[in-house]
């Protein structure tokens, strides 16, 4: 069991020193190859039944990639803060990281809309870009633009809570936080229930999209960092937590309800990273900080701005939209996007996101910032990233806007349901 988990922390909670989890990096690029599998799974990039039944097989529950991005997130800002930080450098360094990427898609995105002679809703536009998007509950509204960066939208509102919220959390008491871990799946799966008392054209958006219920799992991250920061967090190793994770993945789809997805994965998904977290602090072997996994964790929240703009533009050029590459060339289609995303992802990795923080993080000790923060894996510029955090065709400007479908709450099983452009929650 995991029960030390920083270098010097006690049982009696007495604050480790920081240090860096590259695995968190690693297994990132995990989360992110899970969204880019479900979206190729739901816009159809395969036409045969037999190779796009096994897409949709391996991927059912793949749109839950967010779910982690959002776990992950507070985990790391918590786990990296200090105490001579100020809210604006804090929000100065999470605006430094998601918005050079979200203003060059969206622009993107919008130039290739004009190729396509796409309507844009001026107004809806401009909340695009404001990362506003979220809070918007027209069915459509909220998928405008590029549509996966509703959850940077998300990211923004946890970005904005977080400084208010973290003297609280720091003088909790474990009990406190422990409830906190523990709720989180609960309150994530009464959402079942209680989207009934919201009208059946928002239940998506309730559920799926709207920031305050997407905050769960923002805290929930939170509250687990700060037990590991005392010395308070108990759970299994990477081993044993990892076997979990892919006992749940695969008892999903076979045996568990859909409704209960996203709950029973949130568990699997903290237990992932507080086990990975540990290795790292302890020195323990991890199979995620490898160099490659490093580079791909590194990349990944490019990665995941891009991959579906990639992908709905190439098929619609293709004239197969929504219907398929025939034959082999559906199989081959999902690998070569793979690459090709990749390659467009480290490219703005390296000459947009890495530049532009180092030219709008703020400077300490009369220097330029070269990572987001501290030297931990919330604190590179790489390493917080929401990714992720991460959706479908282009609602507003690349593709129609879909008419979404109401699924049950964060169910990877209903999501799967849904037109292409609505399928990005869990």
């Amino acid at each position: 069991m995991t029960s030390v988990s920083a270098t010097g922390a006690t049982a009696t909670g007495a604050t480790p020193a920081l240090s860096r989890l590259p695995s968190l990096t690693g297994l990132r690029w995990i989360a992110a190859l899970l969204v880019y599998g479900f979206h190729a799974a739901t816009m159809r990039v395969v036409a045969e039944p037999g190779p796009q039944g096994v897409l949709e097989k391996v991927f059912t529950l793949g749109l839950s990639g967010v779910q982690f991005f959002f776990i992950l997130s507070g985990f790391v800002l918590v786990w990296s803060a200090r105490p001579e930080d100020s809210k604006r450098a804090f929000w100065r360094r999470r605006a430094a990281k998601i918005y050079p990427n979200h203003i060059l898609m969206w622009m993107v995105v919008l130039l290739v809309g004009l190729y396509f002679v796409d309507p844009v809703n001026g107004q809806v536009a401009l909340t695009n870009l404001l990362l506003l998007q979220a809070w918007d509950p027209t069915p459509g509204h909220f998928y405008s633009i590029n549509t996966v960066s509703w959850s940077l939208s998300c990211e923004l509102f946890f970005y904005l809570c977080l400084p208010f919220a973290l003297p609280a959390i720091r003088r909790a008491r474990p009990w406190m936080l422990w409830a906190v871990v523990v709720a989180v799946p609960l309150l994530i799966l009464a959402l079942w229930p209680t989207q009934l008392l919201v009208p059946p054209e928002y239940r998506w958006w309730f559920t799926q999209i709207f920031p305050i219920t997407r905050s769960f799992e923002f805290w929930m991250g939170v509250a687990a960092a700060e037990l590991m920061r005392r010395g308070c967090w108990r759970g299994p190793r990477l081993t044993v937590a990892s076997v979990v994770f892919v006992a749940v993945w695969v008892a999903a789809g076979e045996l568990i309800r859909a409704e209960l997805w996203a709950a029973v994965l949130s568990v699997a998904y903290i237990l992932v990273i507080t086990a990975a977290a540990d290795a790292d602090i302890n020195g323990r072997r991890s199979p995620w900080r490898s160099r490659p996994m490093l580079w791909l964790g590194e990349v990944s929240f490019a990665f995941y701005l891009v991959h579906v703009f990639v992908m709905v533009t190439v098929l619609r050029l293709a004239g197969v939209y929504g219907v398929g590459l025939p034959g082999w060339w559906g199989p081959v289609a999902v690998v070569a996007f793979l690459l090709v995303n990749l390659v467009l992802a480290g490219l703005m990795h390296r000459y947009l996101e890495t530049p532009m923080m180092r030219l709008l993080a703020p400077s300490r000790s009369g220097r330029t910032r070269r990572g987001s923060g501290p030297q931990s894996a919330g604190s590179d510029p790489r390493q917080v990233a929401p990714e992720p955090q991460p959706v479908a065709p282009e609602p507003q400007s690349v593709a129609p806007e879909p008419q979404p479908v109401v699924p049950g709450p964060r169910s990877a099983a209903s999501a799967a349901e849904q037109p292409v452009g609505d399928a990005e929650r869990r």
